[in-house]
Parts: structure tokens; C-alpha cells; sequence
């Protein structure tokens, strides 16, 4: 009996040695072995967001959080590790260090002067950003950059510079018509501002031609206003000033005649005065002005024969129609035959020339009434006619004598005996009006 509770005893210690399993109840260990390599996850369960992990147990156990695992930890493209990239499951249950894969971060990038940036993502990985300038800039270099893995950005050298020009609009100034009398025209305008597309700066307009203001004579005047930003972009603005004179159709000389004009002679407001050669007289208007229709004012000039009226009644008409065209010389002398008479005709028969040049016309009064006659040139004065002269100018019929009338009729010399045609011209030359035309006869090409 004894025997068989032995022998039982022992099959049974043994079966109980090969039924042992997990979860069974039995303990297949004795106590002095450590129940913590039995395989059973120990440590929490690893896992990494955005990464991958990859552990090694002691002895190949099912579960990769044993005790004494080893797991190694690597992030995604993108991603940086920020711990420990090797843990260990302890005894403590806790793994040895931290981990986490964190989204790559590149720095900030530089914000280009007069302008910008807009990213996709900020500054996280694959973040694209786009670059953009200030209006009036103009982007050189990346137009875009994007966050890399490296945490470096794949471009970012850009910059906005001013390439634009600035803006300026010259005045529109429209044809200007000289005025009276004048050959140029006053023309004033605003001075244009410069308007710069970048940052507004620009420097003082420049003008090339007259300034505002100035008085531009005729024809077609070319100016241009220039203007630069602080990039030393360059605007240039032309504009044109065009200046008119009206006018008139030019006068002609008039034959045995001279004009003289003022201004150019043509010119709306310019007067031209006509003057005949002397033994003519003026016809038409003496004086004619260029008006604003470009037509010329009074009747068409011309200088015809001077034709005497001896037919007249008394003295005075006939010396009137002498006024303010011609001079005149009156010999009287009581015959035909008288010394200083005959030495006079015969001075003065060579210097008609000089006379005419002079406007004098000479009246010869010769006889006793009433056998006097009279003569201006070829033209005889009745024997009435001529004692009303001598008696107007107090003329003696028994002795030689001679006087110098101006044109206005002036009693300017008399003369008791004959004088040369020399003497008579320096006197003649000392008149009034007497220079004036001497110039004008001498740029008409008149002399003797």
C-alpha cells in the first residue's frame, strides 16, 4: 500500500511537468526563475506617427514589447526625429527615452525689399511659397521656393527692383497766332508732374527747349520734358509749339516810288508808307496795314506824273498843290536878258538830277506886268497867275530874287543874287524830312 502511494506520487509529478502551458494554472518554473521572460508584452505598444519602427526581442518573441526588446525608430521623408531613435523596453515597463517624428521646419525666409511672399504651409516641409513684388517692381531671380527635407529652401534669391519707367504727360499746346505787329508769339503752359509706378521718389522734370512763358518766333518749336526715378529709370514726354504769323500777300514797290514797311513787311499788324520820286504823285492809299483777314487795308498805291493845274484862280492853289510833295524854287527876274538870271538858268541847267532828288521844282517868273509870264518847265502861268505870285511871296518885278519854299510852304531862304546848284542842295539837305528820305533813296538805289 505504501509502495503504491510512492509510485503514484511520482507519475504524478511528472504528468504535472508536461501539462504545463499559459493560462493553464500550472507553473511550469520553480521560483527562482524570472517569470518576466515568459513573452508577455511588457512595455506599452510602440507607435510613431509619421515614421516607421522596427524592434528585435531576446529570445524572437510574438510581441514586440517584451522585456529587453530593442526597437529602432526612423522618420518619413519630411519628418526629423526629435528624441532617442533606439528605445529599450526596461523593467520598469518604460521604454528608455521619448521619440516622435516631427514635421521638418526650414528657417524663415528673407521678405525681398518691396515685396512679398505667400506660402502653401508656412515654413513646414513642401511648403511652396510664391514671391511677389509692390506694384512698379518687378520680380528677378526665383519666383517660388519650397521647404525641403534638408530643412533648406530649394531657391529664395529674389529680389524687386524698379524697372519702370516713370510716367509724365507733356502739354498739349495748340497752334498760336503772333499778334500785331509782331513776328513771335507768348506761349505759357503748366509745367507736368512725373508720376513713378515704385515708390513715388523722382527727381526734378527736365526741360530742353524755351520755358514756359518765352516768346517763340514762327515755325515749328520742338520741346521735350524728362524725368528720372530713384532707379534712374528715364520718361521722356515731346510736345510741339507751332507759332503762325498771318500774312498778307507782299507789296511791290511802286514805280518811281519807295515803300518802307515795319515789322517783315507782310505780317498782320505791319504798316508799309509809299513815297514818290519827285515830279510824282502819290495815287491810292500812302499808308496800308496788314489786317487779320490777311488782306491789305486802303487802295492799291502808284506814283504817277505830277500834273500841274495852271488853270487855276489865285496864287494859293496854285501852291497847294504842292503841299507836302515837293519843294519849290521861284526866280523872278525883271527880263529875260537880266545878268543874274541868265547865270542862274544856266547853273541849274545841269542839275535837274539833283533836284528831282531833292523834290525841288522850279518856277521861273520873268517880265514887268503886264508883260510877265510865268513857266514851270514846259508849262506857261498865265501873266494874272503870276503877278498873284510875286505879289503873295513879295517878290520885286524890277530886281532878282529867288525864294526856297519847304514842303509845307515855309518861307525857308531868299536870295538877292544867283547861288550855285551846290549851295541850294546843303541848304535843301538841312530840311525837315530831308534825311529821312535821303536814307530811303539810298536803299531804293535812287541817286544821281
Amino acid at each position: 500500500m505504501d509502495n503504491w502511494m510512492c509510485v503514484c506520487m511520482i507519475v504524478g509529478l511528472q504528468l504535472s511537468g508536461s501539462f504545463a502551458y499559459d493560462g493553464s494554472g500550472y507553473w511550469p518554473y520553480t521560483d527562482d526563475e524570472d517569470v518576466r521572460y515568459t513573452g508577455v508584452p511588457w512595455c506599452a505598444p510602440v507607435k510613431i506617427k509619421h515614421g516607421h519602427v522596427s524592434c528585435q526581442t531576446p529570445r524572437g518573441e510574438r510581441y514586440k514589447n517584451v522585456l529587453g526588446t530593442r526597437c529602432k525608430i526612423r522618420c518619413k521623408t519630411g519628418y526629423e526625429m526629435h528624441g532617442s531613435s533606439e528605445i529599450l523596453c526596461m523593467a520598469s515597463k518604460q521604454w528608455s527615452g521619448n521619440y516622435a517624428c516631427r514635421e521638418v521646419r526650414c528657417p524663415k525666409l528673407a521678405m525681398p525689399s518691396n515685396g512679398g511672399y505667400k506660402c502653401s504651409d508656412g515654413s513646414y516641409f513642401n511648403s511652396r511659397c510664391q514671391f511677389f513684388c509692390s506694384p512698379g517692381y518687378t520680380l528677378r531671380g526665383d519666383h517660388s521656393a519650397t521647404c525641403q527635407s534638408s530643412r533648406t529652401w530649394s531657391g529664395g534669391n529674389s529680389v524687386c527692383v524698379d524697372v519702370d519707367p516713370p510716367v509724365i504727360k507733356c502739354p498739349n499746346i495748340k497752334e498760336k497766332t503772333a499778334e500785331p505787329g509782331k513776328l513771335t508769339a507768348k506761349v505759357t503752359w503748366d509745367t507736368p508732374e512725373g508720376k513713378d509706378t515704385a515708390d513715388g521718389i523722382l527727381t526734378d522734370v527736365i526741360l530742353e527747349g524755351k520755358p514756359s512763358g518765352s516768346h517763340f518766333p514762327e515755325g515749328n518749336h520742338k520741346l521735350s520734358y524728362t524725368v528720372f526715378d530713384r532707379a534712374e529709370n528715364k520718361a521722356t514726354c515731346r510736345f510741339n509749339v507751332r507759332v503762325r504769323v498771318r500774312r498778307c500777300t507782299p507789296l511791290s514797290v511802286p514805280d518811281n516810288g519807295w515803300m518802307k514797311c515795319d515789322s517783315a513787311g507782310d505780317n498782320y499788324g505791319a504798316t508799309c508808307e509809299f513815297r514818290c520820286l519827285g515830279g510824282y504823285e502819290l495815287r491810292g492809299s500812302a499808308a496800308r496795314v496788314c489786317q487779320f483777314n490777311m488782306e491789305w487795308s486802303g487802295l492799291e498805291t502808284s506814283c504817277a506824273p505830277m500834273n500841274i493845274n495852271v488853270g487855276v484862280r489865285s496864287a494859293a492853289a496854285l501852291l497847294d498843290q504842292f503841299y507836302e510833295k515837293r519843294r519849290v524854287l521861284i526866280i523872278s527876274a525883271p527880263s529875260a536878258a537880266n545878268h543874274y538870271y541868265r547865270f542862274q538858268m544856266t547853273n541849274l541847267q545841269h542839275a535837274q538830277c539833283g533836284l528831282d532828288l531833292r523834290h525841288v521844282t522850279v518856277i521861273e517868273l520873268v517880265g514887268v506886268y503886264p508883260a510877265q509870264i510865268g513857266r514851270i518847265r514846259h508849262r506857261l502861268i498865265p501873266p494874272g497867275l503870276a503877278l498873284q505870285l510875286r505879289l503873295l511871296l513879295q517878290l520885286s518885278q524890277n530886281s532878282f530874287s529867288m525864294v526856297l519854299l519847304d514842303k509845307q510852304g515855309v518861307d525857308k531862304q531868299r536870295y538877292t543874287f544867283p547861288i550855285t546848284a551846290a549851295e541850294i542842295f546843303t541848304t535843301t539837305d538841312t530840311f525837315p524830312l530831308r534825311t529821312e528820305e535821303a536814307i530811303l533813296q539810298k536803299e531804293a538805289g535812287q541817286s544821281c
